[in-house]
């Protein structure tokens, strides 16, 4: 009930300043994008036509979509490889040494680091004769002969994976690093009275209360992975072999004009997205199944 004085409407004011830009520049978009893949859009007559599912049908025909989906779920490998790293790394930052805070910058430094400018550097370590090969073969680690990694198709977009998490670890490293700064210090203190391990202190203390932590990081990495672009396009020029979906969507709008494809292709892959928020919000949340083993 509304205050004296104070029209009930006058809530709808506060949330204006979302509202508006949300339905111009998220709504509206998503939505047209939904009409748009319905549509045969002919960018010459600027018209379009309806075509039913005529759009979908291609898809389901194209190889280059099947590709392009296939591999982005592979992509999808690089998530809890990545949320390990990170609070793996966001565990040993967090310790009170000197000159930690070096460390802290230097593991943040390469989320700073534009992607192309980066991907010609990581292009001369894939390199046949780059750094990669010389290390492996330096430490004994890869007996065999050498691995042009970003020209063999059978491993370039693991490659491209391995990329992906030098460039991102670090940004999910601070938000570990500040959800850590959360936990509160006399849980942990009393378990390690309980006579409780680091690992059963992890288990048992940190871990449950980072789980808002954990369920943002692992939902934006697998967003991030979906929408692998510039990655691909610049290590591998978004070769068939390496092709995503996001890559694919790029490729049948400004290459082949065909827009409505495009556009069935990213509703295809916002599907994807909700469906894996669902299942992580599934596992993470707080009523998920992980939130009630813990």
């Amino acid at each position: 009930m509304a205050k004296p004085g104070v029209h009930r409407y006058t809530a709808y004011l506060f949330v204006l300043p979302f509202l508006l830009p949300f339905a111009v520049f998220s709504l509206w978009p998503l939505l047209y994008n939904v009409w748009l893949s319905l549509m045969d859009y002919f960018l010459a007559e600027r018209i379009t036509a309806w075509n039913g599912l005529a759009n979908y049908v291609t898809l389901s025909e194209s190889e280059w979509f099947a590709q392009g989906l296939k591999n982005s779920l592979l992509f999808l490998l690089v998530v809890p490889l990545m949320q390990a790293a990170a609070l793996a790394l966001a565990l040993l930052v967090q310790q009170k040494l000197r000159g930690i805070s070096f460390f802290r910058a230097v593991y943040y430094l390469p989320v700073i680091i534009a992607v192309s400018i980066a991907g010609v550097v990581w292009r001369y370590v894939f390199h046949y004769e780059g750094m990669l090969n010389g290390v492996l073969s330096f430490t004994g680690l890869w007996p065999g002969a050498a691995v042009d990694w970003l020209g063999e198709p059978k491993v370039a977009l693991y490659a491209t994976m391995l990329f992906s998490l030098w460039k991102n670890v670090g940004y999910y490293m601070v938000l570990y690093l500040a959800g850590l700064q959360a936990v509160p210090r006399a849980l942990i203190d009393a378990a390690h009275l309980d006579g409780a391990g680091p690992w059963q202190r992890l288990r048992h203390v940190t871990l449950p209360t980072l789980r808002p932590v954990i369920l943002l990081c692992t939902l934006l990495s697998t967003i991030g992975a979906l929408k692998a672009f510039q990655e691909i396009l610049v290590l591998t020029g978004g070769r068939s072999d390496t092709i995503t979906l996001l890559m694919f969507v790029y490729s049948a709008a400004f290459r082949g004009q065909s827009f409505g494809v495009a556009a069935a292709a990213a509703v295809v892959m916002m599907v994807v997205c909700f469906v894996i928020a669902a299942a992580q919000f599934r596992l993470f949340g707080q009523k998920g199944i992980w939130g009630r083993e813990v």
